[in-house]
């Protein structure tokens, strides 16, 4: 019989605007080692216990790059026998970190999994030279992946017929239940603060605006088509932050006397033409739902990385999510922030505190995947 695999600790930094914003100086790996370190004290696991970690980071290079997955664990002060891989599915990575912490307690090869995630796009960056790219990747052969992630979002505009009012509505909101999240400290619940080199620290997301209304958004033009409803404020910014969680078997939480927080139902992927990448978790949802014999109604929470408002929208409609109701309880990445390979534990984060909050049973963490991919994941809340 498969051993259940069940989530003892989930925490993550606070999300810093790139370039400008909190963790601007801040190393991507220090920002790694910092939350491993948290989630590991807060599951209240013996760390030799850990049979692997698992580490999401969307541009494995420069600070980021040599196995910082490895590096991370060192620094955080794990034994030196817990070994390391960093993982990448794009914005997806941490939440397939996930995926295989998973798996390995399901194959009885582990008993305890590190998953970790972390993008510093203000350290890193993302690169991108025309030298680099294979010239069959394009539209009319394999699909474009190379296209812009917000031409992808005109395109899921036009094909679900999404308005720029209510791309606009969606951000707005997202904004005013990030913000009364932050007032009512449910955010807080999970956030690790952040020591900086002046000697404060940072332990607040950058993003959620209070100035942020209806008459700003609307005021924006167009950034990718001059007819189009894709603009920087229903879309989400750049950022740096980190995640972490600790996966065990069922049977290893009773025997270390640890508190399961959520047990993992199931997980999934997909794919979809580059071109539409934003509507990828529509399969990967369905997939999830009906090996859980479960229907979308079943879901209390579903915490969607908000990449863009459209392809949030044009998912939720396909698939039944009610936006008011089910999504983003607490906001989502157009007011949080989405630092690539942090966001997939940051979901699992907002997750399990919003079925708390809400005394919930199921939930989903998905999100869309630049190349035309989906990811979901399904949890059963036990605290």
């Amino acid at each position: 019989m498969a051993s259940e695999a069940v989530i003892v600790s989930a925490v993550r930094t606070p999300i810093g605007r790139a370039g400008k914003g909190s963790l601007r100086d801040v190393r991507p790996d220090d920002l790694a080692a910092l939350v491993i370190k948290a989630a590991v004290e807060r599951a209240g696991i013996d760390p030799g216990q850990l049979a692997d970690h698992a580490l999401g980071c969307a541009y494995p290079e420069g600070k980021q790059g040599y196995n910082i997955a490895r590096r991370a664990g060192l620094l955080a002060g794990l034994p030196i026998e817990v070994p390391g891989a960093t993982v990448n599915r794009f914005c997806a990575s941490s939440l397939q970190a996930l995926r295989i912490a998973a798996h390995a307690v399901w194959s009885g090869e582990a008993d305890g999994y590190l998953v970790s995630g972390v993008e510093s796009v203000s350290q890193v960056g993302r690169t991108s030279k025309d030298e680099d790219k294979h010239p069959d990747l394009v539209a009319d052969r394999c699909g474009d992946v190379y296209i812009p992630m917000g031409v992808t979002a005109e395109n899921v505009a036009k094909r679900y017929d999404v308005s720029r009012e209510d791309a606009d509505a969606f951000a707005l909101g997202s904004h005013r239940k990030a913000l009364a999240a932050q007032d009512s400290g449910l955010l807080a619940r999970s956030i690790i603060a952040v020591p900086l080199a002046d000697g404060t620290t940072a332990g607040t997301d950058d993003g959620p605006r209070r100035d942020t209304s209806a008459e700003r958004l609307t005021g924006l033009k167009p950034a990718f088509a001059d007819d189009g409803v894709v603009t920087a404020g229903n879309s989400c910014p750049l950022n740096d932050g980190a995640a972490a969680a600790i996966v065990t078997s069922a049977e290893l939480a009773e025997r270390a006397g640890l508190a399961p927080r959520a047990r993992i139902v199931g997980t999934a992927v997909s794919g979809v033409a580059p071109e539409i990448m934003g509507v990828g978790p529509i399969e990967a949802i369905k997939t999830v739902l009906r090996r859980a014999k479960l229907s979308i109604d079943d879901i209390d929470v579903v915490e969607f990385n908000e990449a863009f408002a459209v392809q949030v929208l044009a998912v939720a409609r396909t698939v039944g999510i009610d936006v008011e109701q089910q999504l983003n309880p607490a906001g989502g990445a157009i007011a949080l922030g989405h630092p690539f390979g942090m966001t997939g534990v940051r979901l699992i984060v907002n997750l399990l505190d919003n079925l708390d909050a809400a005394g919930g049973r199921y939930g989903i963490a998905t999100l869309c995947v630049g190349g035309g991919q989906g990811m979901a994941v399904l949890v059963e809340r036990l605290a």
